[in-house]
């Protein structure tokens, strides 16, 4: 497992996602949600996608399940340690489908369906964590 998600590049902070990485950086999996048509949304935004209502903020459970993914071999400025990479989709329990890694995995041991749960990697900047996912 790695200690902190260095020298990978970090995530860009904004007003919109601030709270979001904050969350990650607590091990809190946050999601908006929309208030009036209970629309589960990721990648956070303030408003909704489908009625434009203003959103809330929502802890996810953590639990998901893999959708899709694929496995690099090599991978511009990622350590060689944690090659092979597992880049995937997986589908929250609350419905939003995320990319995100698969860490502490053979990539042999992925299949779609599997179900995994969320894990959080430490960054140097502070406020911001990173949601990778772990097979269960």
């Amino acid at each position: 497992m790695m200690d902190t998600w260095e020298p990978r590049p970090l995530p860009t902070v904004t007003p919109e996602n601030e709270r979001y990485w904050n969350g990650a950086s607590n091990e809190r999996l946050l999601l908006s949600k929309c208030p009036d048509c209970g629309l589960a949304i990721h990648y956070p935004r303030a408003r909704c996608p489908d009625c434009f209502t203003e959103t809330e903020w929502m802890e996810a459970s953590g639990g998901a399940t893999v959708y899709s993914y694929s496995v690099a071999e090599r991978m511009e400025g990622w350590p060689e340690t944690d090659l092979p990479l597992v880049v995937a989709y997986v589908e929250l329990a609350e419905g939003p489908r995320i990319m995100t890694n698969l860490v502490d995995c053979d990539p042999g041991d992925v299949s779609v369906g599997d179900p995994v749960s969320v894990a959080f990697i430490l960054t140097e900047e502070e406020g911001v964590g990173i949601p990778v996912f772990r097979l269960d």
